[in-house]
């Protein structure tokens, strides 16, 4: 039976991995393949197909409720109620529609919505909006987050923008909306957001600095994913019924164990309804419920069977859930602690017990933390040594009384202003730690390297003595000091990243690094931190020589401070210097430098008679063993023709497209003098500047030019020097992704 569970598990965890669905006929007909395989006792395989299958069926249907492609674009009036807690950021209120229709088209039953300079919006009510919907895309960057595969596994079928609206009905039955406003209303020592994430998992108010700041010290999980505060609250419920039946201090007639179990599991789907019941909840108070029943009947099976029975109970629910790095990450935790903990020799004193758990976590997590692209807290074992007792401990029991107890005058407000006072040390001892020791984004390692740290980690939490143990630190090592090839003399290796209305284009040599704009910043958004950055350091940069910035406008410097403040920067040079912050210290593009690195050629340009920022913008053109490739930032058709009278005006392989393909650039002239072979265009899907203009890229197909397009194509790496098809982050492919 046992056999059979992991089979199942397998069958519904393989859809992850999964390029693209297999046709429906397949998955249909997969579960009869595996009823004939019962009487042949092929239980494994059976169990497998009725996973696998269920999986991709679930899988289809979430697809199948996206945004038709006829409608990517248009504005729609649509009627739905809004679910969850809706967060307001500067200026924007961001919230989900469910029950979603239109009466002339079909639109997906789930939307997640922007509405800039809106009204306020409750969750409950029920609201008729003019939408303009998008089907779901996200940026697409190398090891970077995967927001087309989170739409999918929330059953988001399309994005959209809010025109106009008005409020049909109030709200009815938005009783955690109201806890929140309450929440934020009362005096809790000014961490009002934070209070609200530990009772109600809702983080939008947390400040960036704070999510920061639990980033560094990998304590995320303490104040934000509302699972760990329903496994914290069953806990304290049960250990408090144990403990009064040992001291003598629960009645007698009432069996204990039952009643500790009991109402732990009510406290925990207490819990879990007043945090909304999505998914990290539904797989706590699964997890809950499979480990307290087994603690009341099943003991002498072991630990691995109820957490076999969650993983298959969670998934059978949801199995897109697989698709979300909580899941790995919480099943991962627990199997470690099963594993390290499970058939030791000897009992640990308490204090070894949990000192030895949170680093026996963090080295088994470190490989899979790698693997989903997120970043390791190197403090996180010191942290959450301290941090996990004192929230749950400390701060949970007021904080969830303080809220029970609000309606009566001054207890419920006391019990937040205490839990809210208790917040604000928690986080002066973190901010302390986060500014010594900040998460560590380790850089992409090719698998191979990658199996053999994960190898070293699993030596690791062996107990000690057993052979080879000590072989684990080196090969864990690998994580921290990987292989890493060189470039060739004379290859330039370029990256375009996909950042939407901006520009950030990344050059490597041999041995040096620079980087062409940095991504647009619109509000407390910055690209730069949110991609560019994390996505130099997933690249193994360490520092940029150079750090180009065309000129001032927001959407290519926007990120320049982000960047600047994440990686040391040799020099900053731009085509409008006096425009950017004092801070760069950045020098004036000047026209004719040039210089070479590792066998590559560079050369700057800019128009002196310029008298706007896009005509400011400094051009750079690099060549690599005779292959040539034109970034020009924002010019115009004025500026173009200046450029024709350089010495940049030379047949180039690869053009970077002038302002994003606006009409005023990419004139006829530029493009017979350069003779390009290609185009990079980096632009936002659905901009509201219409870029590229449809003139414009009829222009470029009408000279027979290569379009690479990085909202339809994500980054796109070329190897400059080779003369080689560029590779683009959609031809990774994966089943919930949508094609060129």
């Amino acid at each position: 039976m046992r056999t059979g569970m992991m089979a199942l598990a397998s069958g519904l965890l393989t859809l992850r991995f999964l390029p693209e669905l297999p046709p429906v006929w397949f998955w249909t007909l997969l579960p009869l393949a595996g009823l004939m395989a019962l009487p042949f006792r092929a239980y494994p395989c059976a169990f497998f197909a009725f996973g696998f299958s269920w999986a991709c069926a679930s899988a289809q249907w979430a697809l199948d409720d996206r945004l038709p492609i006829s409608l990517d674009g248009e504005t729609r009036w649509v009627e739905g109620r809004v679910t969850g807690l809706p967060q307001t950021g500067e200026g924007v209120v961001r919230f989900e529609l469910a029950d979603a229709r239109s009466r002339h088209s079909q639109v997906p039953q789930r939307l997640r919505i922007a509405w800039y300079d809106g009204p306020s919006v409750n969750s409950g009510e029920r609201w008729r909006l003019a939408v303009k919907l998008k089907r779901p895309a996200g940026l697409l960057n190398p090891h970077s987050f995967d927001y087309d595969a989170w739409l999918l596994a929330q059953r988001i079928g399309a994005t959209g923008t809010v025109k106009d609206g008005q409020r049909i009905s109030e709200a009815r039955w938005a009783w955690r909306d109201g806890i929140r406003q309450r929440l934020h209303a009362v005096d809790a020592q000014g961490r009002n957001g934070a209070l609200a994430a530990l009772v109600l998992g809702d983080g939008g108010g947390l400040a960036r600095e704070d999510w920061q700041v639990l980033q560094d010290t990998g304590t995320v999980h303490l104040l934000v994913i509302s699972g760990q505060h329903v496994g914290m609250l069953a806990g304290v419920v049960y250990l408090l019924i144990a403990g009064l039946a040992r001291y003598g201090l629960w009645p007698s007639r009432l069996p204990w164990l039952p009643w500790a179990c009991g109402l732990a599991f009510a406290a925990a789907l207490g819990y879990g309804l007043l945090a909304g019941f999505d998914v990290p909840v539904r797989r706590a108070c699964v997890m809950i419920g499979l480990v307290l029943l087994w603690r009341l009947r099943f003991r002498h099976l072991g630990a691995w069977w109820p957490l076999l029975l969650a993983l298959n109970g969670v998934l059978l629910m949801d199995p897109l859930a697989s698709l979300q790095p909580g899941l790995w990450l919480s099943f991962g935790a627990v199997a470690i602690l099963i594993f390290t903990f499970g058939g030791r020799l000897g009992p640990w004193r308490w204090w070894q017990t949990w000192t030895r758990a949170q680093w026996l976590i963090a080295i088994g997590l470190c490989p899979l933390l790698l693997i989903l692209g997120l970043p390791i807290s190197v403090s996180g074992p010191l942290a959450n040594l301290i941090a996990v007792p004192w929230v749950s401990l400390v701060i949970l029991p007021p904080a969830l009384l303080g809220t029970v107890l609000l309606p009566i005058p001054y207890v419920g407000e006391g019990l937040l202003w205490l839990a809210g006072g208790l917040i604000d040390w928690l986080f002066t001892g973190l901010e302390s730690v986060a500014g010594q020791i900040p998460a560590w984004v380790p850089e992409a390692i090719p698998i191979w390297v990658w199996a053999m740290a994960t190898a070293g980690a699993l030596l690791l939490l062996m107990p000690r003595g057993m052979p080879m143990r000590p072989l684990g630190w080196p090969l864990l090592l690998l994580l921290v000091f990987p292989p890493r090839p060189l470039l060739d003399e004379g290859i330039a290796h370029v990256w375009q990243l996909d950042v939407g209305q901006g520009l950030a284009i990344f050059v490597r040599t041999r041995h040096h690094t620079l980087l062409y704009d940095t991504g647009p910043r619109f509000g407390d958004f910055d690209l730069g931190e949110r991609v560019v950055l994390p996505t130099l350091r997933k690249l193994g940069v360490n520092s940029l020589d150079m750090m180009l910035i065309s000129h001032a406008d927001a959407d290519h410097a926007g990120g320049a401070r982000a960047v600047a403040r994440g990686l040391p920067v040799t020099q900053v040079i731009s085509g409008d210097p006096l425009a950017l912050p004092a801070e760069l210290g950045a020098q004036a593009c000047e026209t004719g430098k040039q210089w070479t690195w590792d066998g590559v050629s560079f050369e700057l340009w800019q128009w002196q008679s310029a008298t706007d920022s896009n005509q400011k913008s400094c051009v750079l053109q690099v060549e690599a063993n005779g292959e040539r490739l034109l970034l020009t930032g924002d010019i115009d058709t004025a500026a173009e023709r200046a450029l024709l009278d350089s010495p940049l005006a030379v047949p180039t392989e690869w053009l970077q497209a002038p302002h994003h393909g606006s009409r005023s650039s990419s004139s006829p002239a530029l493009l017979i003098a350069l003779q390009p072979k290609a185009v990079l265009i980096s632009r936002g899907n659905g901009n509201s500047f219409g870029h590229p203009h449809p003139t414009v890229i009829a222009r470029y197909q009408k000279r027979g030019m290569v379009i690479h397009d990085s909202a339809r194509q994500g980054a796109i790496r070329l190897l400059l020097g080779r003369f080689e098809v560029p590779w683009t982050m959609r031809q990774e492919q994966r089943f919930w992704r949508s094609s060129d």
